[in-house]
């Protein structure tokens, strides 16, 4: 008779999802910059201070902004920002995965669907909670380098000096400008793909198959679950990158003064279609996100982590 598989301790299985969640999450991250770099420039370009004052022309969509970056800034301006991206998103996708499999883990459980449904939105919605609020400060100069839309040399030498720059000029809350309206995007974001991805694995026949038809249809149960999310959740991560946009200015001189504001001047003076400026490419560079949630859960199920 073969010996049971020792039982992990919750310390040790939530270090081991950890890992497993954040590698991928930095190989995917590495391999769609070029994409998520794209939809950053087009979703916060209105609130540029050099588009605003004239300075630099406006993309006129990703066509136009593919080709002028690769002419000004060089091809390898398509990863500007991807190292801090990659330290912020590897935590944060694999402490988001982490806890919420820790967290349902917790939760009570219940029979009936709406009640078990609910457990699984509340759980994905506060590991992406507490996973953005770990990692926020990557995620902010993430955005601070790769909405520069200066040629040759930007306006940061990189992730330190971006963040020292910014603790200097306005102190450590600098780092957490649009943090509220973040935790509350990452809340409905992860709610709805996480929860609704659970959900959808439960009622998966396949999900326990360790071949091509678990794969397939991991995939197109998280495939559901983002799309689902993403009309409610998109809003909220343009009004978060336009705040941290406008961080090192000071308080009287900002565009926005906060986040209902910036929604409410978005939505008056670009209309809905505003707030969602940049979608198309993060469309595509979700995928990406998608993977490493397939990834992730292909791992845990061949090798029974």
């Amino acid at each position: 008779m073969s010996a049971e598989k020792p039982q992990k301790s919750k310390a040790e299985q939530l270090a081991t999802d950890l890992i497993i969640g954040g590698t991928a999450g930095a190989i995917s991250k590495t391999l769609m910059a070029p994409v998520e770099r794209i939809k950053l420039l087009l979703q916060t370009q209105e609130s540029n201070p050099d588009v605003v004052s004239g300075k630099i022309k406006k993309y006129e969509g990703i066509s136009d902004c593919f080709k002028r970056v690769s002419a000004e800034q060089g091809p390898k301006a398509f990863w500007r920002g991807n190292l801090v991206n990659c330290l912020r998103y590897a935590p944060q996708q694999g402490s988001a995965l982490a806890f919420n499999d820790a967290l349902n883990s917790a939760m009570p459980k219940y029979e009936n669907f709406w009640a078990s449904f609910g457990i699984k939105l509340l759980s994905g919605g506060l590991s992406g909670g507490i996973a953005n609020t770990i990692c926020y400060p990557f995620d902010f100069a993430r955005t601070r380098l790769a909405s520069d839309m200066k040629g040759g040399k930007g306006q940061f030498n990189g992730i330190a000096d971006c963040l020292v720059k910014t603790v200097k000029a306005q102190g450590i809350t600098g780092l957490y400008t649009g943090w509220s309206v973040t935790v509350a995007g990452a809340f409905v974001y992860r709610a709805g793909q996480l929860g609704c991805f659970k959900q959808i694995q439960d009622l998966n026949p396949y999900k326990k198959d360790k071949g091509f038809l678990g794969g397939v249809s991991a995939f197109a149960a998280v495939t559901v679950a983002r799309t689902v999310v993403m009309p409610f959740n998109y809003p909220f991560d343009t009004v978060r990158r336009r705040m941290m946009l406008q961080s090192e200015k000071p308080v009287e001189e900002r565009l926005y003064k906060g986040s209902f504001d910036c929604f409410g001047k978005v939505l008056k003076n670009e209309g809905l279609a505003g707030m969602y400026k940049g979608l198309v490419p993060e469309l595509f560079r979700g995928v990406g996100g998608s993977l490493v949630i397939v990834a992730y859960d292909r791992i845990k199920v061949v090798f029974g982590i």
